[in-house]
């Protein structure tokens, strides 16, 4: 793939389902449905099989700034929940029902209604969104099994992190006892003196406690500013569960390496590497795995000023950054070389999403066992199973889907470009 605008390729799919600006995207761990939001506060959700739209609907009265779904493994998304976060201070979870049996289903059909219809409101968190950070979610292990998923939740103000589904404040303002805080701190993070501003982004991390065990006690939080910087946050106090007023987080590092505020940030799938963007021309890279007195962060130079958004490939060698321009491009996430660029929004890109390199499998759908009855269960005609069958994805075709990249632009648009295979060859 050339950088040159003339070697760029054409997207592969355009999908219309917005008529405001697109502020999130999300690709569900299996690859088969995409979630994109919008500045109106829609969010929609299309089958990768057949692009049509399963299901929209009006989330937020205020606009869009996270979406991510999260949850058991039940067949087609039936069983999962789906967290959205908007700009009217509100944090729901919805439960997405299981897709009817309907043609827009089956590749092909001329059909677009959609197959699940909007998801049921669970439960909501009331969240300050003076912000334009979204939340940072950590699934934890269920107790008993997929079907009772549990989970914490960070959002922004002063960095607070909630348990689900009980909807208890498990920490409270981390960073405000920080050495480095800003003094008279308020309430959206500015002070009098020395004030980072704002949090930006955020992500939760569990740390590695020993070998082969994780602590859900142990964890680190990175938060970006206002003012350029990017912060470590480790929570040491772990025999508390519990922390207020910052007390137990300790700043591993602190690098302010951007001139302008970081738009975005995004952590390897390996938790290794931060990747910050922001309106400047500079790229921040920080490397979790050195000793934090060492110099962890390093700036890059691009020839590109003002980019709000960075996402990586599940590999983690490579990672796209969607710029003010329109365009999205891609680099080496160890040296920052270009790998090539994206053409075809007319205004910024706001929002990336890579597909699953190694997706998770679905579990097998009971209702498919040819010609089996059961008494809870309706019969399956062979009208039906012909429908399956034309709807089964080849090998082929679902490696092919795990190349995928998804932006989001101002232009309303959602675009899937096909990405060939960055490995190094053997």
């Amino acid at each position: 793939m050339s950088s040159s605008a003339s070697a760029a390729p054409p997207p592969l799919h355009i999908i219309r389902a917005h008529s405001s600006a697109i502020s999130a995207l999300f690709i569900s761990d299996d690859n088969e449905r995409l979630y994109s939001g919008d500045t109106s506060g829609s969010v929609a959700i299309t089958s990768t099989r057949s692009l049509r739209p399963l299901a929209s609907w009006a989330a937020h009265a205020d606009g869009l700034l996270g979406v991510q779904e999260w949850g058991g493994r039940g067949v087609g998304g039936g069983g999962k929940q789906v967290i959205t976060h908007g700009r009217d201070n509100k944090l729901h979870v919805w439960r997405l029902p299981s897709p009817s049996r309907t043609p827009s289903t089956v590749r092909g059909s001329v059909s677009a209604a959609p197959d699940m219809g909007p998801p049921e409101l669970g439960y909501s968190l009331d969240v300050n969104a003076l912000n334009f950070c979204r939340f940072s979610l950590l699934p934890l292990a269920p107790p008993r099994g997929p079907a009772d998923p549990r989970a914490l939740l960070a959002v922004p103000n002063l960095a607070d992190i909630w348990a689900l589904p009980s909807k208890e404040r498990i920490h409270a303002a981390v960073g405000r006892n920080a050495p480095d805080a800003p003094m008279s701190l308020g309430s959206d993070g500015r002070g009098a003196k020395n004030a980072t501003g704002i949090i930006m982004s955020m992500h939760l991390l569990s740390t590695p406690v020993g070998a082969t065990i994780m602590d859900e006690r142990a964890l680190s939080l990175i938060t970006s500013y206002e003012d350029g910087s990017v912060k470590l946050w480790r929570y040491r106090n772990v025999e508390k569960e519990r922390s207020i007023e910052g007390v137990g987080w300790e700043c591993l590092w602190s690098f302010k390496l951007h001139v302008e505020s970081v738009m975005a940030t995004a952590v390897s799938p390996d938790h290794s590497i931060v990747m910050s963007v922001s309106a400047d021309h500079l790229v921040g890279r920080y490397d979790l795995k050195v000793d934090p007195t060492a110099n962890a962060g390093t700036a890059y130079r691009t020839k590109h000023p003002g980019n709000g958004a960075v996402a990586f490939h599940d590999d983690g060698r490579v990672c796209a950054i969607g710029g003010w321009d329109g365009r999205v491009r891609l680099f080496s996430t160890t040296s920052l070389k270009p790998l090539g660029t994206l053409i075809y929004h007319k205004a910024a890109v706001q929002a990336l999403a890579f597909a699953r390199a190694s997706p998770l499998a679905p579990p097998p759908d009971r209702h498919r066992h040819r010609h089996r009855r059961h008494d809870d269960l309706p019969p399956i005609d062979d009208e039906d199973e012909e429908e399956d069958e034309e709807d089964e994805m080849t090998a082929e075709e679902k490696l092919a889907r795990s190349r995928w990249l998804v932006s989001g632009g101002k232009d309303g648009r959602v675009v899937i470009w096909a990405l060939r295979d960055f490995r190094p060859r053997v």
